[in-house]
């Protein structure tokens, strides 16, 4: 007890020095578990995949379409429980600066393999029965002042021209890490309107989300779909959601790369800082420290108490970075929205942060700790300032 007493008396004894190195602690944490959430929101769409969903695609390229006919080849397969075509509609509305996901799915079979997408039972109904009806997110719905009933137009650029629909239904995230920055429309509304204006673009499909009924037979049910359409015009490439999303992901590994070695660079700068500290504050109490050997205190506890001192600093500066991080989170988050529609704080990044905290206490102290338990007593009394 007496121990931890003089740790946090001598912790805070240099007050203004104590507090700038307790903040730059706080900084670094701060900073460490933003750029950490920043690498988890690049990945909330892999962590968000289902392991009974399947993606189909053609297999030169996402460019390169499907034939709608593929459909019902795909039911047959065993093992598959539904089929969902789906196109990447990019659709700008307004403005291109106005950028979401937008998409054209067939409606029941949409909502049937994403249960975590939560919508209104009226206004669920409402949505499959209204051709031109949109399903949109609420942090979506939001962000334009969008409700249910508004009329809203998206200008194709994939698929030109105006097209018109109206917000039948919102959806919430069943989960924290759900995107609900998206809006999805009617497949066949897309389809029958390229009927009528581009013939040659009609009964095409950028991919099929597949639902299978045993997701420890994903691989060998993509090997069947694949296998079906060997040779074919439009040969397909399956894979879980999860390697479909990583294979995205996998565009910005050296974005990504960057930013986890610049999180890990802010916690070796401040441990340099908190380890000048400690060096400082040891050289000051030089004389203390061979008075207290006089007084019959071993080397290890003399050791103990410069840990004790350094994991205090270094303790109460990660407390503090921590604290902060959720509310810098979310206000980072909203002013991030468009880019990075998941934002969360995850428990594994608090406990990282606090680790780093710790590591660093114990990392400064340890060449302090050194020199005092090495400490000779007649040389430190011999000294003078």
């Amino acid at each position: 007890m007496l121990l931890i007493k003089l740790a946090f008396r001598n912790a805070f004894r240099h007050k203004l020095r104590s507090g700038l190195t307790i903040l730059g602690v706080a900084v670094a944490i701060l900073a460490f578990g933003l750029l950490s959430t920043v690498i988890d929101a690049w990945y909330s769409g892999v962590e968000a995949s289902a392991s009974n969903r399947l993606v189909t695609r053609n297999a030169i390229s996402l460019t390169f379409s499907l034939p709608l006919a593929y459909r019902e080849k795909l039911r047959a397969v065993p093992g598959v429980t539904s089929v969902c075509p789906g196109n990447w509609f990019g659709g700008v509305y307004i403005d291109e600066k106005n950028f979401f996901p937008n998409f054209a799915y067939e409606p029941n079979t949409l909502l049937e393999l994403y249960p975590e997408y939560l919508v209104e039972p009226a206004q669920r109904a409402a949505f499959l029965r209204d051709r031109k009806g949109c399903l949109v997110g609420v942090k979506l719905a939001k962000r334009f002042g969008w409700k249910v009933g508004d009329n809203i137009t998206l200008r194709g650029t994939i698929f030109p021209g105006n097209w018109e629909m109206t917000i039948r239904a919102l959806y919430k995230g069943a989960r924290a890490n759900t995107d609900e920055s998206q809006l999805f429309f009617h497949w066949a509304y897309l389809d029958e309107t390229l009927r009528q204006t581009t013939p040659s673009r009609a009964g095409q499909v950028s991919f099929y989300l597949v639902g299978i009924n045993d997701p420890n037979r994903a691989a060998d049910i993509a090997r069947l779909v694949d296998a079906q359409f060997k040779n074919s015009l439009a040969e397909t490439l399956t894979e879980t959601e999860k390697a479909f999303q990583m294979s995205f992901v996998s565009m910005s590994d050296t974005i990504i790369m960057a930013i986890r070695v610049v999180s890990f660079v802010v916690v070796l700068i401040i441990l340099a800082v908190a380890a000048n500290t400690m060096a400082m504050s040891a050289r000051e109490r030089t004389a203390e420290y061979a008075a207290l050997k006089t007084l019959g205190f071993s080397a290890t506890t003399l050791g103990l108490l410069i840990f004790g001192e350094s994991l205090v600093l270094s303790i109460t500066g990660a407390g503090l970075g921590l604290a902060l991080i959720v509310p810098a989170a979310k206000a980072f988050g909203a002013a991030m929205s468009d880019f990075l529609p998941v934002f969360q704080v995850s428990r594994k990044t608090l406990l990282m942060g606090a680790a780093s905290g710790v590591m660093v206490g114990l990392a400064a102290g340890i060449v302090p700790a050194r020199m005092a338990s090495r400490l000779r007593i007649a040389e430190a009394l011999r000294k003078v300032g």
